[in-house]
């Protein structure tokens, strides 16, 4: 099983997490240090580093191999040395250094517009939120 912070729309209940949705075995909410920006239809972290005070709400997924390779192709993810949208790279929780995974980032903010709330859920308006969830 592998660990993935996610935190726009893979989230349960928001318009992609049907692609993940038949490889998860948990689901625990989350934070991780960074920055999040409006890329119209989805959202898109950059990574603020270990002394920055901002942080994106999200979840944690626990997901088969299967659903990660979903997650790739979704984020244009093509590995290390590709022409990658995203890059997915491994990251701690920023409330519990014990929970870690992959997320997928940007490396910069090209040019959109920062979400100061760090939850894309606030940001639209949705208050749907599962605290935990094993399916």
């Amino acid at each position: 099983m592998i660990p993935v912070f996610v935190y726009g729309t893979l989230l349960v209940g928001e318009a992609n997490h049907h692609v993940v949705a038949p490889y998860v075995e948990s689901v625990r909410p989350g934070v991780v240090r960074g920055k999040l920006y409006d890329a119209g239809a989805y959202p898109a972290m950059v990574l603020s580093g270990s002394d920055g005070s901002r942080m994106v709400e999200g979840e944690w997924l626990v997901v088969m191999p299967e659903g990660l390779r979903h997650m790739d192709a979704l984020e244009e993810y093509e590995g290390p040395g590709g022409t990658n949208d995203y890059e997915r790279i491994w990251i701690r929780d920023g409330n519990c250094e014990e929970r870690e995974g992959w997320v997928y980032v940007w490396t910069h903010s090209r040019g959109c517009p920062l979400i100061e709330s760090g939850s894309w859920r606030r940001h639209l308006g949705h208050s749907r939120h599962l605290a935990t969830h094993n399916p």
